[in-house]
């Protein structure tokens, strides 16, 4: 084993110490004060082995993943690739979310208090969609008028209309929104492929593919609205990349102006994915020409919404407000602070760990000093200026104290764009079997929140 195969298990390594830190030090907190409001810490779950139908399928996912993936990914056409990386990442967070069963594992996920269904079934509260929007900001405190459910509170009403809207077209009921969210929480992963092969070349990608698709992050991709969140946000950066890299930049500009105003509509906190665009931005071979479109394209759903009646930033500062009104208000932020690093290291798995490391080490090896110029031209280079932008995101969102625990579901859309840090690894089968083993572990040993 070299130096370079001995400093990737170093940090895989120092990922597992900082879970196994956050897990013995949060179960002390826990038992003794009962803060952190969570049953396993740092997860939101609690300790159930268990099988389910899911379990085979899963397993036969994972070692065809593993024993195929690398190669298939470096000699199947590139469209070919990215359909098969979609079809195979639905089936294996299907599977996993199959391992508690149909109607626990997808069907009754997003019908629980807290979350949107509750205003749907069984009253429906928004029957009247502009009624809904232009009161939206009088529920959200907690000791307001027939207040919010949690999620419903906790997020723009763009979230929650995704499955009053599924409702209307005869799509209505948990089973429906589960499915949805988890076909189309599973097209991130082409979503990403095509940004890296838009900034970074087409090898990359390639080498990133298996790991986008066997990712632990799959958990809680299934089921969760945060996985649809994902989506939504990891196409509005590749149609960004795409306009940027001089691809249709004025039909791909307003597609991914588009999103991000959806984007901004369905979670408070996706807001930070401007720091991932700018990345994106920076690395574009043609900056500023597709910027009006994107601009343009942006302005429509927020220009939709506040005509409808909904405040935004009064909404944001109620829901601050609320937060602290409940958990966030008791949950410690000296502990979580650190702890929901923890979250993502479970959710990216050790291969991301190991991929991060070489990661930082790629601009040095290309004779990066702070030029972009030089950034430009390796593409390892550009890889790790995009991979460190998401995890300046993803930072900067622990530090803001607005993410007390839950991460795990929560910092999905971030943490996707870890991932492609892989494709720095040298060893892909021995990296996605540590995957795939993380995944099935801490599904079948833990009753997941989602």
């Amino acid at each position: 084993m070299n130096r370079d195969h001995l400093r990737d298990l170093s940090a895989a390594l120092a990922a597992a110490l900082l879970v196994t830190t956050a897990a013995v030090i949060g179960t002390v907190i826990q038992d003794r004060y009962g803060t952190l409001r969570v049953s396993w810490p740092p997860l939101y779950g609690h300790w159930e082995p268990h099988v389910g139908p899911g379990t085979p399928a899963a397993i036969v996912v994972a070692a065809a993943v593993v024993a195929y993936g690398p190669l298939l990914a470096a000699r199947l056409p590139w469209r070919v690739l990215l359909v098969t990386a979609c079809g195979t990442a639905t089936a294996w967070t299907f599977s996993l979310a199959l391992v508690d069963g149909w109607q626990r594992g997808i069907a009754l996920r997003l019908t629980t208090k807290y979350e949107y269904l509750q205003v749907i079934e069984p009253v429906n509260r928004f029957h009247d969609i502009p009624a809904a929007l232009r009161d939206f900001t009088q529920h959200i405190l907690i000791r307001s008028p027939d207040a919010w459910p949690a999620h419903v509170a906790g997020h723009p009403p763009g979230a929650t209309l995704t499955f009053v809207l599924l409702d209307r077209i005869g799509l209505g009921g948990g089973a429906w929104a589960g499915v949805w969210c988890i076909t189309v929480g599973a097209t991130a992963a082409v979503a990403v492929l095509v940004t890296v092969r838009a900034l970074c070349g087409e090898a990359l990608a390639r080498r990133a593919a298996p790991f986008l698709v066997l990712v632990p992050a799959a958990v809680w991709m299934g089921t969760s609205a945060d996985g649809y969140f994902a989506a939504v946000a990891a196409w509005a950066v590749a149609f960004l990349a795409l306009a940027v890299t001089g691809h249709r930049p004025r039909s791909a500009g307003l597609a991914s102006g588009l999103l991000f105003g959806l984007t901004a509509y369905l979670s408070y906190g996706l807001t930070l994915f401007a720091v991932i665009a700018g990345g994106v931005v920076l690395l574009g071979s043609r900056r500023l020409r597709p910027l009006p479109y994107v601009l343009a394209g942006f302005v429509v759903v927020p220009a939709a919404f506040t005509f409808a009646g909904f405040n935004w930033w009064e909404a944001y500062h109620l829901l601050v407000t609320r937060y602290y009104q409940g958990a966030g208000g008791v949950r410690p932020y000296g502990y979580w602070v650190w702890a929901n690093l923890a979250c993502t290291a479970l959710v990216v798995g050790p291969a991301t760990a190991a991929g991060l490391r070489r990661a930082g080490a790629a601009p040095v090896r290309k004779g990066f000093r702070g030029r972009l110029r030089t950034t430009a031209d390796a593409p390892g280079s550009r890889l790790a200026l995009l991979v460190f932008a998401a995890l300046l995101a993803l930072l900067v969102a622990d530090l803001s104290g607005m993410s007390k625990a839950e991460t795990e579901r929560i910092w999905l859309p971030f943490a996707l764009w870890l991932l492609p840090a892989c494709a720095f690894l040298t060893r892909p089968r021995a990296w996605l079997t540590a995957q795939a083993a993380l995944a099935l572990l801490l599904n079948h040993l833990l009753l997941t929140g989602w």
